[in-house]
């Protein structure tokens, strides 16, 4: 016997307030918080209940109090209880909105005109619309003032000008969005978070073909200049992203490395170049030369010649 909001809402409201600010005040990542910590589903359960016992407190109070009430009381009470809730705020506003006369009025704005006995009503345009129609038209006047007597700027000028806001847009959000490269944006990655990560995927996944110095067992030598399918970074990477050699090659492993993994491990690669395996296997495949290494430079005899740091990889 309540005139506040009916507990079917109060106790919904509460607990989802309450479920936010836990999710909003845990750090679980990229699960919610109560999938994350199962214990918070028991706190929120434990919750649950004290709402429901609050509310069942609160309303055997009311019960007692209103026992305690005079008959005239409890009738003030019950109507009081079951008076509707209006709004005049919003039909007061909707009335200043439209400026509609109400139906018993329509008399007084009624016109001659008459068609089979229809009548019309002279009714004014709603404020609203006159308020947007008089908008339109100042915009248009700043509009064509800006741009066809001072001449700010073209079409095509503030195409060009977005064009460039959004490929920095797209450049900024590719360095935090390392799975979105490929062969042809592949960089060397020197940060010793990334060769770490790649030297573990090595371990993983290549000691058995490549041996855990790189020195080559069923797959070739990592540690010499010779390359079967081309040095440097984007070779590496496409290598070991598409496979190798058909019939004869590794696997490509894109089906089960995402590309920002397939750039750490081809990192950690290129610098096992210039390490001494244990038991080096035979060179295979040609001297790589980097095509956009400087003309000038020429390696010295088992020197290495890469873009980074060369290695053979199949």
């Amino acid at each position: 016997m309540s005139t506040r909001t009916p507990w079917w809402i109060r106790i919904p409201v509460l607990f989802f307030l309450i479920f936010g600010l836990m999710e909003y005040f845990i750090d679980s990542g990229d699960q919610p918080a109560i999938i994350a910590y199962p214990i918070t589903q028991l706190f929120m359960l434990l919750i649950l209940m004290i709402l429901i016992a609050i509310e069942l407190i609160l309303s055997s109070i009311e019960n007692v109090m209103f026992q305690t009430l005079t008959e005239e009381g409890k009738q003030r009470y019950l109507a009081k209880k079951t008076k509707k809730v209006e709004w005049k705020w919003a039909k007061n506003l909707m009335k200043n909105l439209t400026k509609s006369r109400a139906v018993d009025r329509e008399e007084e704005i009624i016109l001659d005109h008459d068609y089979d006995g229809i009548r019309e009503l002279d009714n004014v345009l709603p404020p609203w619309w006159v308020y947007l129609f008089y908008g339109t038209i100042i915009f248009g006047v700043i509009y064509l003032v800006r741009f066809h007597v001072i001449g700010d700027y073209t079409q095509k000028e503030e195409f060009e000008q977005e064009m460039a806001q959004a490929k920095m847009a797209i450049e900024e959000y590719k360095k935090t969005a390392k799975d979105l490269v490929d062969a042809s944006t592949v960089e060397f990655l020197s940060e010793a978070s990334d060769l770490s990560a790649g030297e573990k995927i090595f371990q993983s996944n290549c000691v058995a073909c490549h041996m855990a110095d790189g020195g080559g067992g069923i797959g070739p030598n990592l540690t010499d200049q010779y390359w079967i399918l081309g040095g440097g970074i984007k070779n590496v990477f496409n290598t070991i992203s598409e496979g190798g050699r058909d019939g004869k090659g590794m696997i490509a492993w894109k089906q089960n490395l995402k590309p920002a993994e397939i750039a750490q491990v081809a990192s950690y690669v290129l610098t096992l170049g210039g390490t001494a395996p244990a038991n080096p296997k035979a060179p295979e495949g040609d001297i790589w030369v980097d095509p956009d290494a400087p003309q000038s430079s020429e390696p010295a005899p088992g020197q290495q010649v890469s873009d980074t740091t060369e290695v053979a990889v199949e």
